[in-house]
């Protein structure tokens, strides 16, 4: 039932089944399985169908369109929390790893509103017993007039290792140097893929949805598909990637304009520090019939280190003549004049920095759900988590070189 294609009594939806497709290996966007087979994960979304369990089903009924829904939304809290053997048998070979396929299958039915929170955590962190292959994916369904916000928190894998940036000859002498301690680190070899796919299949839906990837496992790729099939459909897509240590992250997003009058706009940050790579390829498609759309993408990317790597490649492709697109991607260091500006102010370098890097992360956390924020100097929350992590990939000493840009 799952690989079904979408319900719909609306002979205009089926229309749809004959675009043209972005890919040879793209099915029609009416298929729940067309989703992020142009960015190399449905074969993982498929995977996840045979070996999942069980299913984490939301289904948000419809409210008629007089109901006053102004009151506050409860949030609806989804935690996945891996344990070092995954819930598997101890009887297992600890040297094949575990593998986890967690699936949630998100309806939101015409005029409801829904918050929605996504929370992926470890409970064994430095428990060296088994490799994790992690691979989720999640479906959402939002109907006409319907408000969907979502936030996806990816937290797994701990922290990465502070100053694996430093050469061998600034490292004290008999310290043992910071990247053999995160070449040993047991998160470096856990693997964590997630596929995000929603339809927005009425008129007037409404997706939001704001990803914070923070974690310090060692390959992290999110894939996140977002198709408007109807009149006057939405989308907003906020983004935050945070890379240390030796990880390799990447984020992959590909919004799909089928319909007139929809707009999305999309802000994606990703901040790389120590030996780390990370990636957006972000890519529009609008179609033929996909008349007066409204989109807006942009990438920016701070380099912390000169060990560092950062790839951004935004795309648009747009068949329609009357639409308003624009996309841009920017790489650049640490500002030198916000900096001096603040240790002239009494801040040290390292204080100074971590203002910066939070700023920068700050304008992506404030759209995770307040429920989940908490406060910047409190206990618990979000935000005082990525404080802490920002603290850990504090660039240490000075830069050697300025970042080597090339474009494209």
């Amino acid at each position: 039932d799952m690989a079904a294609p979408i319900p719909s009594d609306n002979g205009l939806l089926t229309s749809y089944a004959n675009l043209s497709k972005p890919d040879h290996n793209m099915r029609d966007p009416t298929s729940q399985f067309a989703i992020n087979s142009q960015q190399g994960s449905a074969c993982f979304a498929a995977l996840n169908t045979i070996k999942t369990g069980s299913v984490a089903l939301v289904v948000q009924p419809a409210v008629a369109e007089d109901d006053d829904q102004e009151q506050h939304v409860k949030p609806v809290l989804i935690v996945n929390a891996v344990t070092k053997d995954g819930g598997s048998s101890p009887s297992l070979d600890a040297e094949k790893g575990v593998a986890l396929h967690p699936r949630t299958l998100v309806i939101a039915q015409n005029n409801s509103k829904l918050a929605l929170v996504q929370s992926m955590v470890d409970l064994d962190i430095d428990c060296p017993d088994r490799q994790k292959f992690y691979n989720g994916y999640t479906q959402i369904f939002v109907n006409a007039n319907a408000n969907v916000t979502h936030s996806y928190l990816e937290e797994t894998g701990g922290k990465v290792t502070r100053g694996t940036e430093l050469r061998d000859t600034q490292v004290p002498e008999g310290e043992v140097k910071p990247r053999e301690i995160e070449s040993a680190r047991p998160a470096l070899q856990d693997t964590h893929l997630e596929a995000l796919d929603t339809h927005l299949v009425g008129d007037g839906a409404s997706y939001s949805c704001t990803i914070l990837s923070v974690g310090g496992s060692g390959r992290i790729r999110i894939a996140q598909s977002v198709t408007l099939l109807r009149p006057g459909a939405e989308t907003e897509l906020n983004g935050f990637c945070l890379s240390g240590g030796a990880q390799r992250s990447e984020m992959k997003t590909n919004i799909h304009h089928c319909a007139q009058g929809t707009s999305s706009k999309q802000l994606q940050k990703t901040m790389v520090g120590g030996r780390a790579q990370g990636a957006f390829r972000g890519r529009i498609r609008v179609e033929q019939m996909a008349q007066q759309t409204d989109s807006d993408q942009l990438s920016r990317t701070i380099l912390l280190t000169d060990r560092c790597r950062a790839y951004a490649i935004p795309t648009l492709e747009i068949i329609a003549d009357d639409v308003k697109c624009a996309h841009g991607a920017t790489v650049s260091d640490l500002s030198e004049e916000e900096l001096f500006y603040l240790r002239s102010r009494g801040l040290d370098q390292r204080a100074a920095r971590n203002l910066l890097m939070y700023g920068f992360a700050g304008d992506i956390t404030k759209f995770v759900d307040p429920s989940m924020q908490g406060e910047v100097d409190g206990e618990a929350g979000i935000q005082s988590r990525v404080v802490e992590l920002l603290n850990n990939l504090v660039p240490q000493g000075s830069r050697v070189v300025q970042g080597d840009f090339q474009s494209v």
